[in-house]
């Protein structure tokens, strides 16, 4: 333990030298040589939040956590500290500005989208009633709900009568990235329900959008969905976006489950951390952007 507290210290110290002697060489300081020599998106944002968070300046350090209104005046802290004249490096304020942006509206989003995880669904507050049967009224236009409780909600995947106990997991934030796909998409998630109805595919669309919805969110939080975000946002990332990309992640999960061909839906949990791995292995590039448009697919099932 002694010695790997020794040889971490080593190499801090190490990378720091080796920092300076580039400076010396450069005359330009980490920060420049990033933003000048690797291009917008994923790659360039996440070495700006490395520098920054491995800096030994707190107000470097800090700099990644700020209201989103600050963000000019800590370019402008950055740029003081580094000793950086705005004047003969102008665009260099702008590459910070976006990278900062992004990287901030990343932690914004994680909390936004951890807000509606944490609020449960309430069957006595209209709005998220209204929600729920927009939910049907979307994937299911020409059959009528015949009542709020009703055995008519597992045609669209819920496990009972009545689906606000199936939100429990995820809370409102299961809904809304449903809501969000079928209106958003509805010829898309109508047909992924078709199919979903299929004896020999058969699962339960609303179940597994909340599992997806699942997923989503702790690729969201491992910072994982980061390379994504980076490459598709030029600016803060959205809830627009995260819901954007849960119809991606559930269109694609869809063929994905097809392709596998399980025997049942016993096999889910397989098939589904398969699908993980792979989602992980496709971020890892960062030049990776998972596409949140797609068309309506075709039919997948010759009835």
């Amino acid at each position: 333990m002694f010695v790997q507290v020794c040889l971490y210290f080593y190499c801090k110290c190490l990378w720091r030298c080796l920092k300076f002697v580039v400076r010396k060489l450069t005359g330009q300081c980490e920060l420049q040589r990033i933003c000048y020599n690797t291009k917008p998106g994923a790659a360039r944002t996440m070495k700006i939040e490395a520098s920054l968070k491995g800096s030994k300046s707190k107000r470097l350090q800090t700099s990644v956590s700020v209201h989103p209104d600050a963000i000019e005046k800590t370019i402008d802290d950055i740029m003081d500290l580094k000793r950086i004249n705005p004047d003969i490096n102008p665009q260099l304020g702008v590459s910070l500005q976006a990278c900062l942006l992004q990287i901030v509206g990343y932690r914004n989003l994680i909390a936004e989208v951890e807000k509606l995880r944490r609020e449960p669904y309430d069957s006595e507050n209209p709005q998220h009633e209204e929600m729920l049967l927009k939910l049907w009224k979307c994937l299911k236009p020409s059959s009528p709900l015949k009542g709020r409780i009703s055995k008519q909600w597992c045609e669209i995947g819920f496990q009972g009568d009545d689906p606000k106990t199936d939100f429990r997991g995820m809370g409102l934030l299961g809904l809304h990235n449903l809501v969000y796909f079928a209106e958003w998409d509805t010829e898309t998630a109508q047909q992924v329900l078709s199919d979903s109805l299929h004896p020999k595919y058969s699962y339960s669309f609303a179940i597994v959008g909340i599992n997806i919805t699942d997923l989503a969110y702790n690729l969201l939080v491992s910072g994982a969905l980061k390379t994504h975000f980076y490459n598709v946002a030029p600016e803060a990332p959205t809830l627009t976006h995260f819901q954007q990309t849960f119809c991606y992640l559930m269109h694609e999960f869809h063929k994905f489950w097809i392709e596998e061909d399980p025997l049942d839906i016993m096999e889910f949990n397989r098939v589904r951390e398969k699908f993980h791995k792979r989602i992980l292995k496709q971020l890892q590039n960062p030049e990776m952007a998972l596409c949140p448009h797609f068309a309506a697919s075709e039919s997948l099932i010759n009835m």
